[in-house]
């Protein structure tokens, strides 16, 4: 039962009101005015509801309303008043009141609304990130709430000390003390500063050098002199990265602290461990990509805003009449579509069509709520985009860098052969996804019909003909698009979408009010995953990960296509947890030599290094599209994360095995051999 406080400056009221509640089993407590009533909730906070009146002496109810939420944001708070008006009705809802009585109130309907505000509360909690904490033992705070943990924090802390005092290993001295040959037996080939090294550099010299993180020392004559720091410093700084990684994953998988405070820790232990320099962590947060997802949130909100993405969504979804159709067909078309345009921006456009969708779906069904509509429709569009991965050199840097490394070997594909060995996979995949969604919540779905195509033309014909705004939108979003295509190797994908936004503030299309209510959080946990990766990749971490991996490969899986096979295992899984062109820079490196030694051919190796690096299904740092519909999934009403990091976590895992099995049973041993290399 909740705990109520009562409010009122008419002490027979209040008395004969807790009274009543207090035989009803509820918890009261008495408050002759405001003040003594701010005191009382910021001192108790198993205070719940809050039965507040309008009109007291000193503070009156609706400054006593502010500050009650000024101190206990989720607190809900029944507004009573025998002086009621249309006016302060609107004033205490805007205040964020849960309800508005008038005195005498019938105590049928007032104990109704009491309990109408328990049940809210967790949502209100939620809106407000407020851990919703379950009382009484100590496993039950240790296991806590999401965004509240403190088991899986304490656990974190405990994996991040064993890591970070356990000795270093042999091998990962070895690698970043083994100078540079040139020779395609060196052990730090695959380590991503391995081409500006300079001969006979170490990668603890390189690291020392680059990020300029020298020890100095005096000699015997008083002398000052700068050395690079030991292969021992650098393996200890390479430990503590891989240590950051597991932490980090561990938080975000568990939701044991907000997602944004997770992105911010990593920023807080690479500063505080010497990692990098605080300018190099700062670049690292703020890489072109961590600008792109901003700018594409910002957009999505100008093309939502007027009314854009209703003719965008009738254009793509015309044909999903139903389910089947919507998962059978527009998903491998938008599958094969990401395989030669940005996958994340395609996915910024649909998402909030698919927001769109949900929400008139379940309001005409007559449900508050479709848990499993929302998650099928949020990460069926996520997983797809992500397989489109494959289809050319076009879909990614991962596929770039890809090229690059096989330019190095002088065996890299045109686009042409790329898309023969890579776009049958895409559709495959996407039929693959389809179906594990359709089978698994067919039978869970509160909504038995879905019509995308008549939800969307019909908020479509809701508007009318597009207006100055859509117009002005419509031309500025081709425009980004036309730069991204044409000149993202000058301007990066960021460049342009700023360039955008600026033009639509300018146009008097889109307000900075508008561009703050984009989610940061999700900006702030993929800036974290790109510091991540490149402190992995600079310490020699990344390139340690990668070759303990492949030092425990069984022969038959050290050639052909047990080799193909056990490089896209790895990078699949390792593309989870860093970004998808890291993964490939670290791995890739290493696996095509071993190819070329072993005779086999690389174009097999690179390509199922690159496109296993499409898999990070699992975790919302895998890739920018992972990132931009977590950040979209959210009930506009209540404001609730539809879906969560263990809904990605679940069925992301899924997809990445099912990821696996269309590479290697559909791909690898199937048309490759029948096309040959």
């Amino acid at each position: 039962m909740p705990k109520i406080l009562l409010v009122d400056d008419e002490d027979n009221f209040r008395s004969d009101l807790a009274e009543r509640l207090n035989l009803r089993g509820y918890d009261t407590i008495e408050a002759g005015n405001g003040e003594y009533a701010i005191k009382a909730a910021r001192a108790d906070n198993d205070i719940d509801i809050v039965l507040l009146d309008l009109k007291m002496p000193g503070l009156s109810g609706e400054q006593t309303l502010t500050e009650l939420k000024k101190y206990r944001p989720a607190i809900q708070v029944i507004m009573l008043t025998g002086h009621g008006s249309m006016a302060s009705a609107m004033e205490t809802g805007r205040l964020e009141a849960f309800a508005y009585l008038e005195k005498p109130c019938e105590l049928d309907i007032l104990l109704r609304t009491i309990e109408e505000a328990r049940e809210d509360r967790p949502h209100v909690m939620a809106r407000h990130e407020i851990p919703n904490v379950e009382k009484g033992s100590l496993r039950k705070w240790m296991i806590g709430s999401h965004n509240s943990r403190p088991g899986i924090i304490i656990l974190g802390a405990l994996i991040f000390a064993a890591m970070f005092f356990a000795p270093a290993p042999q091998r990962l001295i070895d690698i970043v003390s083994a100078p540079k040959t040139g020779e395609v037996t060196d052990i730090n080939m695959g380590f991503a500063g391995y081409r500006q090294m300079g001969d006979d550099e170490t990668i603890a010299d390189y690291y020392s050098r680059k990020n300029k993180m020298y020890d100095v020392v005096t000699d015997g004559e008083g002398a000052s002199r700068r050395i690079s720091q030991t292969p021992r410093q650098v393996s200890t700084k390479a430990r503590i990265m891989l240590a950051t990684l597991v932490v980090a994953a561990l938080f975000w998988a568990s939701g044991a602290i907000p997602v944004g405070i997770t992105a911010l820790l990593v920023g807080v232990l690479m500063y505080f461990t010497g990692i990098l320099r605080p300018d190099d962590i700062a670049k690292a947060y703020a890489k072109d990509a961590v600008i792109f997802i901003f700018g594409v949130l910002a957009l999505a909100v100008a093309i939502a805003k007027t009314g854009l993405d209703r003719r965008i969504g009738l254009m793509l979804l015309g044909s999903a009449k139903t389910l089947p159709r919507l998962l059978f067909i527009f998903l491998p078309l938008l599958a094969m579509a990401c395989s030669l345009v940005s996958e994340h921006a395609l996915v910024a456009f649909i998402m909030p069509l698919f927001m769109m969708v949900y929400v008139t779906t379940i309001r005409a069904a007559g449900v508050k709520k479709d848990h499993a509509l929302a998650v099928m429709l949020a990460l069926t569009l996520c997983f797809t985009a992500n397989s489109g991965g494959p289809g050319s050199p076009a879909a990614g840097g991962r596929n770039a860098i890809m090229m690059g490394i096989l330019q190095d070997y002088n065996v890299a594909p045109t686009f042409g052969e790329w898309m023969t060995y890579g776009m049958p996979f895409v559709p495959v995949m996407a039929l693959a996804i389809a179906a594990y969604f359709y089978l698994r919540f067919r039978s869970k779905l509160k909504v038995k019909s879905l019509d995308v195509s008549a939800i969307v033309r019909q908020a479509a014909d809701q508007i009318g003909p597009m207006n100055r705004n859509e117009y002005i939108t419509a031309a500025v979003l081709v425009g980004v698009i036309a730069l991204w295509v044409g000149a993202s190797d000058i301007f990066g994908m960021g460049g342009p979408i700023i360039l955008g936004l600026v033009a639509l503030n300018i146009l008097r299309v889109l307000k900075w009010r508008d561009i703050t209510k984009i989610h940061w959080e999700v900006i702030a946990l993929y800036a974290s995953a790109a510091a991540m990766g490149k402190g992995l990749a600079e310490t020699g971490g990344a390139l340690f990960l990668a070759d303990s991996f492949l030092s425990i490969l069984p022969d038959f899986m050290r050639d052909g296509s047990g080799l193909a096979m056990a490089v896209s295992l790895f990078t699949g899984i390792m593309t989870n947890f860093m970004s998808d062109g890291a993964t490939v820079s670290a791995i890739g490196p290493i696996t095509v030599p071993m190819a070329t030694i072993s005779g086999t051919h690389p174009w097999m190796v690179g390509f199922a290094t690159a496109f296993a690096s499409s898999f990070a299904h699992m975790l919302i740092i895998g890739t920018p599209s992972n990132a931009i519909v977590y950040a979209m999934a959210k009930d506009p009403v209540t404001g609730e994360q539809l879906v969560t990091l263990s809904d990605f976590l679940k069925h992301g895992a899924i997809v990445l095995l099912l990821s696996f099995g269309v590479l290697w049973g559909w791909t690898i041993f199937g048309y490759w051999r029948y096309i040959g290399f």
